[in-house]
């Protein structure tokens, strides 16, 4: 099993004949991603890669049975694009594009929320089930099959702790990009309640970054509800407070959302923290579960 996508995921890409999205199409498919449709207003009828390009991604259902969809388009016009996938039925929209206004987002929210529709992002490096499905723009090769679970901040930290696991011979089932912006869709505690139910599934590990109280929040829910092991990584251990270090959630604001808070928090609900990145897979095999 995995969590949100599988291998019978059928995906559409909107802004596939883009030069981001064309490429990372091409990515996708290589990894085994059903992709039955592009949407790309004014180059219906065309191919990209492969794949019938439509105008809209109402029209595009009309022809194709569609679950996802990915979003690579400009921070202008992803509001619009976010909307039509959410209105077209999608049950699961991940929002690639990064520096999307506040209240586009806020507004994005807001109609998911009332249609029913799980969003990831924006400003997500995407989801993958490893070995079944990849939306996103992560490195294909390092997204083997295994036990481990991964929700995360940050893109290039997951890669490198996924790295690490497949050196240490320990795949992944699930890997979840929340996005780095302050408003997105799917959080910590939403992530965590699917893999705790999730037989594949094993142990958890939680990548998260300074600023905010999500890492806080999540700390609290795992206490409560979360009976498989859990390992974290957080970010910003030398981050000055009020600079905002690479992602705008990732800033210290008025004592709030501090490293060696969050550490506290983790601990105290009984999660394994590591140091460094590559230090995961050591604490995953000192638990002896796998």
């Amino acid at each position: 099993m995995a969590i949100f996508v599988n291998s019978d995921t059928k995906v559409v890409v909107q802004g596939i004949t883009g030069k981001q999205g064309r490429f990372h199409t091409q990515q996708m498919l290589k990894y085994g991603t059903k992709i039955v449709a592009g949407v790309s207003p004014g180059k219906g009828g065309q191919e990209a890669e492969g794949v019938p390009v439509y105008d809209s991604v109402f029209a595009a259902a009309k022809e194709h049975q569609i679950d996802a969809g990915v979003i690579f388009i400009p921070a202008a016009f992803a509001k619009d694009a976010a909307l039509e996938a959410i209105d077209a039925g999608l049950k699961l929209v991940v929002c690639i594009t990064e520096h999307i206004p506040l209240h586009d987002a806020a507004e994005i929210m807001a109609f998911a929320k009332k249609r029913g529709t799980t969003i990831v992002g924006p400003n997500t490096f995407g989801i993958v089930s490893s070995g079944q499905c990849k939306i996103g723009i992560m490195p294909n090769q390092f997204f083997i099959p295994g036990p481990v679970g991964i929700v995360a901040r940050s893109g290039t930290l997951s890669y490198e702790i996924v790295g690490n696991l497949s050196n240490a011979n320990l795949g992944t089932s699930t890997v979840v990009g929340m996005g780095g912006d302050r408003i997105v869709g799917l959080n910590f505690i939403e992530v965590l309640a699917q893999f705790e139910q999730d037989p594949d599934t094993k142990v958890i590990v939680l990548v998260g970054e300074i600023g905010g109280s999500s890492e806080e929040e999540a700390a609290e829910y795992i206490k409560e509800h979360i009976t498989k092991p859990v390992v974290a990584y957080i970010a910003g251990k030398s981050a000055p407070p009020g600079k905002r270090m690479g992602h705008a959630g990732a800033i210290i604001e008025r004592g709030k959302g501090t490293y060696q808070g969050k550490i506290e928090a983790l601990k105290s609900a009984g999660v394994h923290v590591a140091t460094l990145p590559y230090e995961v897979p050591g604490i995953i095999k000192e638990l002896q579960i796998l």
